[in-house]
């Protein structure tokens, strides 16, 4: 075990100078708003019209969403991963099914994500239920990777302690010989999941942090989506 080291004067006064600073970090977000008559009918239609916009102000990997889930004991954990798919049904990503993201969501299948486009002073919450997608979906994406990415997907023992770096180069140049000249075959413990939201809220940063936040929420058995706007 590692001894705590204790915190001398001029530490703490750099600690206490860093906090201030943080303390005193703030932007006025200016450059849209977000009213009712702007939404598009559904939740699926306006994460669309954001997207590409995303896409056009060319952020660096908009499809990038933090993925929030929670394990059996009640802890919460959040990764970053990447949207693959979107349609009416909901929102798409790959993993390791034995990952920790993977355990939490065969015990609790539901998650959070989060789309946080900070250069367009927006964000996308989603939240909703989780289910597998078909396996014949899995192995469309799945063939449709860089080869590389295909044999990392064998390698990676998901969120399980290994001993270096050299573990994964190793069991890499492995499979590479294994797999040359032929195609790389779907890792059984390998593939993606579909967040069916519940809700979906588009939030719009602006002035004196009166931000637009107006979130679309299913209603009913049939499904309908209401908008709601919250105060920010």
């Amino acid at each position: 075990m590692i001894p705590a080291v204790p915190l001398t004067t001029r530490g703490a006064r750099g600690l206490v100078a860093v906090m201030s600073s943080l303390a005193d970090l703030r932007k006025d977000y200016n450059l849209a708003g977000l009213l009712e008559k702007d939404l598009a009918k559904d939740p699926f239609r306006q994460f669309e019209r954001w997207f590409q916009e995303a896409e056009a102000a060319k952020l660096v990997e908009p499809n990038a969403m933090t993925l929030a889930t929670v394990g059996a004991d009640g802890r919460p954990s959040a990764r970053t991963v990447l949207l693959k798919g979107v349609d009416g049904r909901g929102f798409v990503f790959y993993s390791n099914y034995e990952s920790r993201k993977g355990r939490e969501l065969a015990n609790i299948p539901r998650a959070a994500l989060v789309f946080p486009w900070f250069a367009l002073e927006r964000q996308v919450i989603v939240e909703g239920a989780v289910t597998r997608i078909t396996r014949e979906e899995t192995e469309a994406y799945f063939h449709s990777r860089p080869r590389a990415s295909q044999l990392g997907a064998w390698v990676s023992q998901q969120s399980s302690i290994i001993n270096g770096r050299a573990v994964l180069e190793d069991a890499m140049k492995a499979l590479e010989a294994k797999y040359a000249g032929c195609e790389v075959p779907l890792p059984p413990a390998w593939g993606g999941y579909r967040v069916a939201p519940d809700t979906v809220e588009f939030w719009q940063g602006r002035r004196s942090r009166l931000h637009d936040r107006l979130r679309f929420r299913r209603e009913g058995k049939a499904g309908e989506w209401t908008v709601e706007r919250l105060a920010p």
